[in-house]
């Protein structure tokens, strides 16, 4: 029997309004205050889902990376709400200074990422974890130690991302925990080419979250998202000192139990804004069919792509996307 072609998906490039889309609400939570204040005060709006043993997945970045979450954030947080919290990574599957785990420890020393023990998962090896209901794949190779946690916190710096266009909590899982030597390679290169970036737009797209699928089916309703949408690069943090100059407003924090509502809310925040504001980040979006990623999680059944947005600064107001995109500072006034 002749073997079925795998054939991508398309629409990556267009945007969908809130208007066209159908299904379920889910609800996102949102604070304009971009302080350790504001993200201990929105993590407790979702650790409700979090018990046990809690991995925190967070990008530490390049050395000297200037736009990752700010390192002070992070160990307020560990330190007021999550004692027993580790914060996890995996090595990277380009050259550079974490693609192995001796180059990776010292990256995060320089990073300042001393204050709590990183879990490097692939430092000995890896191990698969099945994906329900992919086209690309039946299972995933993530970081050996991922399934000792009893439960995950995506702490994501949300901006854009050379190849998927955005790098949300949907990156931040599906790259993050896929290990640097096999998981990795199988969402950026088809086997026997040369190119180890050969895959890209729609069926990019879609391999990332097929990656990201297998893991949050394995923690259930024992994960919870958060992105921070502050220095928003159209460049990933993996570019470091080379992403490119921060164009687009800083906004607030989000958070979720739904990792689609949340990366779709993000997403039509910067949508929202005005044209001057908005452009560097929907440019890079489109250019890479990004939006993809939103669209196979909503046909892979991971969430809700319609959600109300419940204001904590403001007595848990419901406020729509122009009242948050109001007034928004350019970045490094």
């Amino acid at each position: 029997m002749k073997e079925k072609k795998v054939v991508p998906g398309t629409g990556g490039e267009r945007y969908i309004p809130y208007e066209e889309r159908t299904g379920g609400e889910s609800v996102v939570f949102f604070t304009r205050d971009l302080s350790a204040e504001g993200l201990t005060k929105i993590y407790r709006r979702i650790q409700g889902a979090l018990e046990g043993k809690i991995a925190v997945k967070l990008h530490t970045g390049e050395k000297n990376g200037p736009n990752i979450i700010p390192r002070e954030w992070v160990r307020e947080l560990m330190e007021k709400e999550l004692a027993e919290g580790t914060i996890i990574e995996t090595n990277s599957y380009y050259e550079g200074d974490r693609d192995t785990t001796e180059k990776h420890r010292e990256t995060l020393k320089v990073n300042g990422w001393t204050f709590r023990e990183v879990d490097i998962m692939d430092a000995e090896g890896a191990v698969t974890l099945p994906v329900k209901g992919g086209k690309w794949f039946t299972e995933m190779s993530v970081g050996k130690t991922l399934p000792e946690y009893d439960s995950l916190l995506a702490l994501t710096h949300f901006k854009g991302h050379t190849k998927g266009g955005f790098g949300g909590s949907n990156k931040n899982i599906g790259i993050g925990c896929a290990d640097g030597k096999v998981g990795k390679a199988m969402i950026h290169t088809t086997p026997g080419q040369n190119d180890q970036w050969d895959i890209s737009d729609e069926e990019f797209m879609e391999r990332m979250t097929e990656s990201t699928k297998a893991v949050a089916d394995y923690f259930g309703k024992k994960i919870a998202y958060i992105n921070v949408m502050r220095n928003m690069s159209v460049s990933c943090d993996c570019e470091g000192i080379y992403a490119e100059p921060v164009v687009t407003p800083n906004v607030g924090i989000c958070a979720s139990l739904d990792i689609l509502a949340l990366d779709q809310a993000c997403v039509d925040i910067i949508y929202a804004m005005k044209e001057e504001e908005r452009h560097a980040l929907v440019e890079r979006m489109e250019s890479r069919h990004g939006l993809r990623q939103l669209t196979y999680m909503k046909e892979l059944g991971m969430g809700n792509d319609r959600y109300t947005l419940v204001d904590i600064d403001n007595g848990d107001k419901v406020v729509p996307l122009s009242e948050v995109v109001k007034n928004l500072v350019p970045f490094g006034e």
